[in-house]
C-alpha cells in the first residue's frame, strides 16, 4: 500500500543540516510527522510547525508505520537500527525503515535482512544535493531494496525529491552513493585547483566561472559552489568531516571489490590535510582553502 499522508505517520530520526529542510517537506505535504534528534533544539522549528517530538528513536518507531533516518556516521545507523532498543525491534509489524544516511552497503544489507525477520520493510536510500538539494525538495535519491517496498515509499520520496530512483537489492543505493561521491571527490579537486589558477594568473575568478560553468567543464559543484568559494562561504552544505566518511567508506568497498580509486585516495588524504588544521566542520568546498 502506497505510503500517502492519510495511511502514513512519519518518524524522522536527524534533523541536521539537510533532514530539517527534508521533514519539513513531509510536514507541508500533510504527513503526520513524529522527529528525534540527539540535540532536541535543532528540531523547535519543525515542532512549532506541527510535527510531535519524542524522547528516543525506540519510542518514535513505536507511533509511527514510516521510520526515516539521516544521522552521520554507520556507527549511529547501527545504534539506531540494531540492538534490543533498536527501531527494528520496536517497530510494528508492516512498517516500513528508510535509511537516508550515507552508509555502508554491508549495513544496508545487514538491516534488510534483520528487518525482514521481523516483518518489516527495510530500504537503503542515500541522497545527493546537499544543503540547497534539500530545502528546494529536489534531492536525487539513490534507493536499494524490494520493488514492492520501494513503489510504496515512492510518494514519500517524491515529497523530498525529484531524481528517485531504484537501482537494484538492499546495499545499490549505498553503492550508487559511492559512486556519486567518487566522482564529487575528483571534481571538487579540480573545481578547487581551478580557481586557484585563474586567481594566480591575475584573472577575475567570477568572471572565468561565467565562460567555464556552461562548457565541457560544468558540472554542479562549479555552479553551485564555486561562487560560495568565491565569496569566501565555507559554510556547509555536506561537512567535510562527513565527506572524509563517506569516502573512506567508498574506499573500503572499491578495495573488496579489488578495484584502484587513485583520484579518491589523494582526495581523502587532502580533506584529510584539511580536517587536521581544523576544517572538520565546513563545507566540502573548504578545501579550496588548502590552495589559496
Amino acid at each position: 500500500m502506497a505510503l500517502t499522508p492519510d495511511t502514513t505517520t512519519i518518524g524522522f530520526v536527524g534533523i541536521g543540516v539537510m533532514g530539517k529542510s527534508m521533514a519539513g517537506h513531509l510536514l507541508k505535504a500533510g504527513y503526520p510527522v513524529h522527529v528525534y534528534n540527539r540535540t532536541q533544539a535543532k528540531a523547535e522549528d519543525l515542532i512549532a510547525a506541527g510535527a510531535q517530538w519524542q524522547d528516543s528513536p525506540s519510542a518514535l518507531a513505536q507511533r509511527c508505520n514510516c521510520i526515516i533516518t539521516i544521522v552521520g556516521f554507520p556507527r549511529d545507523v547501527e545504534d539506531i537500527y540494531l540492538g534490543a532498543a533498536g527501531i527494528i525491534n520496536q517497530a510494528h509489524a508492516g512498517s516500513v525503515l528508510i535509511d537516508m544516511t550515507t552508509s555502508k552497503p554491508s549495513l544496508a544489507r545487514t538491516i534488510f535482512t534483520e528487518a525482514k525477520k521481523k516483518g518489516l520493510a527495510a530500504l537503503d536510500a542515500p541522497v545527493s544535493g546537499g544543503d540547497l538539494g534539500a530545502r528546494e525538495a529536489r534531492l536525487s535519491i539513490m534507493v536499494g531494496g524490494e520493488p514492492s517496498d520501494f513503489e510504496a515509499a515512492l510518494p514519500v520520496f517524491q515529497v523530498m525529491g525529484k531524481n528517485v530512483v531504484l537501482q537494484g537489492p538492499a546495499g545499490s543505493g549505498q553503492h550508487t552513493k559511492m559512486a556519486n561521491q567518487i566522482a564529487i571527490a575528483a571534481n571538487m579537486m579540480g573545481v578547487c585547483e581551478a580557481l586557484a589558477y585563474a586567481k594566480k594568473a591575475g584573472l577575475d575568478q567570477e568572471t572565468v566561472l561565467k565562460s567555464i560553468s556552461g562548457g565541457a567543464a560544468g558540472s554542479w559543484s562549479l555552479t553551485n559552489l564555486a561562487p560560495r568559494i568565491i565569496a569566501g562561504n565555507y559554510d556547509p552544505g555536506f561537512y567535510v568531516k562527513h565527506f572524509i566518511k563517506d569516502m573512506g567508506i567508498a574506499l573500503e568497498s572499491a578495495a573488496e571489490m579489488k578495484l584502484e580509486t587513485p583520484s579518491l585516495s589523494l582526495a581523502k588524504s587532502l580533506y584529510e590535510r584539511l580536517a587536521a588544521q581544523g576544517g572538520n566542520d565546513l563545507g566540502t568546498q573548504g578545501l579550496y582553502k588548502l590552495f589559496s
